[in-house]
């Protein structure tokens, strides 16, 4: 019943907002509250762009034209039927974001934004000099509109359809941010490469965003030239592009009401101000600097800072046990290191270096600082490709593999700098932890199919084992990035054993901690390998190194000087030489020796 609370409310609100419009007679007040729904969809579908996956876009007035211009033309020069042509438009509309995404999203930041503004600006020179499709400023009449019972629909009706529209828009939207893809979306704002190493497929996730945005913002389109009947390129402007952003950043990017407070809110500082186009175009400027700058939350962040703070004084979400198993554990060769190389100019953190890992062991990777442990670790995990040798992993060869591929497979990571979803809940980061590893797809999230829900119970009770197993269950729901260091790196940990990897790689884990958590994580990488996972570390800690490690593989200067049993490596002279240096008196013969 509890899941079912917010549709019904949903529902309730919608029925006594159409109760009220019915009994309005105002035409007036009728346009406005139509545009208000026509903004509110334009900005739903654009806050999946810019609040959840960060993905700036100046190009939504063309996306609004395709809607537009395609029902224009399908219901003008056609006897297609009115409902039919609305669908299709938006079918036109995702495929133009399909369009749109491909190339935009080979850029990032403000050369995002240029690309997406120049295509908005192709398709308000399209639509303005192609007078023979488009009509150009003389635009489409004859724009056949909705229908209720043969008759088409009066200005009420219009309104009503708006309402339910945008209801709908709200639910099918809140059930796809709040599970799988929304998290999804949320890293990649945090942090592509973080988003990877756990699962998330950084394009297409991208792609979903852009058309998630084009088909909302096309629906719009289509509304307002089958409610106007006509529709020219004065409709399509530049100005449209900035206020439908402005919807999302000022109403509160990220939040699944600030488009509803944007949409509210200027739609009626649009139409007070709609004398004075002016002063209309300096407001909204204004209004963007401002939300930008001063409120990045948008309004409704000024109240969700009071909601978090509250919410995050309560107690955690432990209490679920362990996980007694989370690898496949099991004996045998689990990666194949032969030859591998990496260059960067004179730079040489990979020279020929080959090593074998096996399953159930804890192997650790040493070396003085660049020796290219870290550059090995990216290179196993696909964020950096090798320039010659082959890594078998499980058999396969993953050279070139993406890394959301090479986690798919039974592969995890942390990183040497912490990368966290700062601005994400502790149980959050855990969860994405599982993204993999989740079978519901995107129209069974849409639409919150039974099996969708099952599977975001399974990972919620996961991950809150896998945190009780780090010892955070009771942190579950604070914002991980206001959490102290040494526990962030749990928070790390958790997520990627999330993964259910075979092989879990650290990169330098007991960084930045003191003598007693790098003991306590000690015990806890034993208790790791333990549930059936093997374990590769980079790490400067030699204490740790030789306290757990079943192998030691030893790197200077990107060559493998050793590798065996921690007590062999740390009786190696070649070891002790790369750690400790030789004497003057040893080097200088040595000197003579290659001068000569």
């Amino acid at each position: 019943m509890k899941r079912l609370a917010h549709p019904l409310a949903v529902v309730l609100v919608a029925a006594v907002l159409c109760g009220i419009v019915s009994m309005s007679g105002n035409d007036y007040y009728l346009r406005i509250a139509f545009m208000m729904c026509v903004y509110y969809l334009c900005a739903a579908g654009m806050n999946v762009l810019v609040g959840y996956a960060g993905q700036k876009s100046l190009g939504q007035a063309g996306l609004f034209a395709a809607g537009a211009y395609g029902v224009a033309l399908l219901t003008s020069r056609t006897d297609m039927d009115p409902w039919l042509a609305l669908a299709l438009a938006a079918v036109i509309s995702g495929l133009c974001g399909v369009l749109i995404a491909l190339p935009s999203l080979r850029v990032k930041g403000p050369y995002l934004a240029m690309v997406t503004l120049a295509f908005g600006i192709v398709v308000e020179k399209l639509v303005g000099e192609w007078t023979d499709v488009f009509g150009g400023a003389q635009g489409i009449y004859g724009i056949r509109p909705l229908t209720w019972k043969g008759a088409p629909l009066d200005t009420t009706q219009w309104v009503i359809l708006g309402i339910v529209l945008c209801a709908a828009m709200h639910l099918l939207l809140r059930n796809l941010l709040n599970g799988r893809f929304g998290r999804a979306l949320l890293s990649l704002q945090a942090d592509e490469i973080a988003s990877s190493s756990v699962g998330v497929r950084v394009y297409r996730a991208k792609v979903m965003a852009f058309v998630v945005a084009a088909v909302t913002c096309g629906i719009a389109g289509a509304l307002v030239a089958q409610q106007n009947q006509y529709i020219n390129s004065d409709f399509i402007t530049f100005h449209l592009s900035i206020f439908i952003l402005l919807l999302v950043l000022f109403g509160g990017a990220g939040s699944m009401y600030g488009p509803l407070v944007g949409a509210v809110l200027l739609t009626l500082t649009d139409a007070l101000l709609a004398r004075w186009p002016s002063a209309q175009h300096f407001l909204y400027g204004f209004l963007l600097l401002f939300a930008l700058y001063v409120m990045p939350g948008g309004v409704v962040g000024l109240f969700n800072k009071w909601f978090m703070k509250s919410r995050h004084r309560g107690e955690g979400a432990g209490g679920n046990g362990v996980p007694g198993q989370i690898g496949p554990g099991g004996e045998g060769e689990l990666l194949v290191v032969q030859g591998v190389t990496k260059s960067y100019g004179g730079v040489k953190p990979a020279q020929d270096v080959s090593f074998r890992l096996q399953r159930g062991h804890i192997h650790a990777l040493i070396g003085p600082n660049g020796a290219g442990k870290s550059t090995m670790i990216n290179m196993l995990t696909g964020v950096i490709e090798p320039d010659a040798g082959s890594i078998r992993f499980l058999g396969r060869n993953i050279v070139g593999q993406p890394a959301h591929t090479i986690c798919c497979l039974g592969m995890g990571r942390t990183f040497q700098n912490l990368r966290l979803f700062a601005d994400l809940s502790v149980l959050d980061n855990v969860m994405l932890g599982r993204h993999s590893r989740m079978s519901n797809g995107f129209l069974s999230s849409l639409v919150a199919w039974p099996t969708a829900n099952r599977q975001e119970k399974a990972t919620r009770d996961r991950a809150l084992q896998l945190l009780d197993l780090v010892d955070l269950g009771h942190l579950a729901h604070w914002p991980a990035g206001s959490l102290p260091y040494g526990l962030q790196r749990r928070v790390e940990l958790a997520r990627a054993l999330a993964t259910e990897p075979q092989l879990l790689l650290l990169d330098e884990p007991a960084a930045g901690l003191n003598p007693q958590e790098t003991a306590e994580l000690g015990e806890l990488l034993l208790r790791i390998g333990k549930c059936g996972v093997s374990i590769l570390m980079v790490e400067h800690h030699m204490d740790l190194v030789m306290s757990i490690s079943d192998h030691v593989i030893v790197l200077d200067y990107g060559i493998k000087i050793a590798e065996g049993k921690p007590a062999e490596v740390q009786a190696n002279p070649r070891v002790v030489e790369a750690y400790l240096g030789v004497d003057d008196e040893q080097e200088e013969p040595q000197a003579h020796a290659v001068a000569a």
